[in-house]
């Protein structure tokens, strides 16, 4: 049985969601109605839906940062109130997505375009999402130079570390960590924020929470699930790789 996740943060447009699935669609199985975008990827995490209807405007995390950080199979369908621009970027990427408000005869067709994709090879969806993602999603200033040193604290002391010296980024809680070979050091600025600021050359996003420095890439591995995880040189821990990026280490 096909399975799907819904999210959006107002309930009666998620069940009217739910009802015209069910009708359009009667052996799928909804598993789970997310209410805002951080239950939604708390939930698609533990779940592992094979789709996931992911409204764009929600509180705590729009669906675009969600679908950012899926590191699963489950294959994006993004649902939007109309706006040309996001429009244009899916149908440009063959990327799924559903109008509000909802049309019984529009997702119906949407059904049968993912039935078909389900049933067929697997499509190259990694880069049809990361090139949806990059046109929607806050981007770097145009003429701005990359940023060449943060300051970020260790305990009461400050340090001005050389981005090159970074192996990665990683949002925790309120803070974002700068890991060195050396140590980890906490800055306030946004994981969004610094993927602006970086060099598009060195630094890429391997998964919403995380930036890494493509210069301390030592490796990569799958594990059981197919998952990938990108494996850093002078440092211990294996840092997952989001279903969006993973095109980006098919070589390694």
């Amino acid at each position: 049985m096909t399975t799907a996740l819904i999210a959006d943060d107002e309930p009666q447009l998620a069940a009217y969601l739910r009802d015209q699935l069910a009708a359009s669609w009667p052996e799928l199985g909804v598993l789970a109605i997310a209410r805002n975008g951080l239950e939604a990827a708390e939930r698609i995490a533990a779940l592992q839906p094979d789709l996931a209807f992911l409204d764009i405007k929600m509180p705590g995390l729009s669906g675009l940062e969600v679908a950012q950080g899926i590191e699963g199979r489950t294959r994006v369908v993004f649902v939007t109130a109309y706006d040309d621009f996001a429009v244009q970027a899916f149908e440009q990427e063959a990327l799924d997505y559903v109008l509000k408000p909802v049309r019984a005869d529009r997702l119906a067709k949407t059904v049968q375009r993912l039935q078909r994709a389900l049933a067929g090879p697997p499509a190259d969806d990694e880069r049809q999402l990361e090139a949806v993602l990059r046109r929607l999603l806050p981007s770097a200033r145009p003429g701005a130079s990359p940023l060449r040193y943060v300051r970020a604290s260790q305990g009461d002391i400050t340090h001005q570390i050389d981005v090159d010296d970074v192996l990665f980024f990683r949002a925790d809680d309120k803070y974002t960590c700068v890991q060195t070979a050396a140590a980890e050091h906490l800055i306030r600025t946004p994981i969004a924020e610094l993927a602006a600021q970086l060099d598009p050359d060195s630094f890429v996003q391997v998964h919403r929470s995380t930036i890494v420095n493509l210069r301390h890439v030592a490796g990569t591995r799958r594990d059981e699930a197919s998952r990938l995880f990108v494996r850093m040189r002078a440092h211990p821990a294996e840092l997952p790789v989001s279903r969006a990026y993973v095109h980006r280490f098919k070589s390694m």
